[in-house]
């Protein structure tokens, strides 16, 4: 078994309630204002991304990228959002961040998750 990257996420379709398969991931750091992308991966069919990146990260800035523009025009729905980027600190080189989505075609949340 594949130790899990430092990095996870989870996107849940708020509208109907469901996990979010295939919406496209990006993981980036800041190297001084200028954003490297370290990893992408696209949601399983439960919604999640357990494998973005490498299992250990520097701590710095970090962003998440989701392309749910991708997302819903898979779903025949328009949206607001086509992009949703999730800006963080990772503080702790030896914790695990989730970066969990609750998201819908006109608003969007998200918090530390576990």
């Amino acid at each position: 078994m594949t130790d899990r990257s430092h990095v996870t996420t989870h996107v849940l379709d708020s509208t109907i309630g469901r996990p979010a398969a295939g919406v496209p991931v990006i993981l980036e750091r800041d190297e001084v204002g200028n954003w490297v992308m370290i990893a992408s991966a696209e949601t399983d069919a439960d919604g999640r991304v357990n494998a973005l990146g490498p299992a250990q990260l520097h701590p710095g800035r970090y962003r998440v990228s989701f392309d749910t523009g991708v997302y819903f025009a898979e779903q025949e729905v328009k949206a607001f959002y086509p992009e949703v980027q999730i800006i963080f600190e990772l503080a702790d080189a030896n914790a695990h961040y989730h970066v969990p989505l609750l998201l819908s075609p006109f608003a969007y949340s998200t918090y530390r998750g576990s």
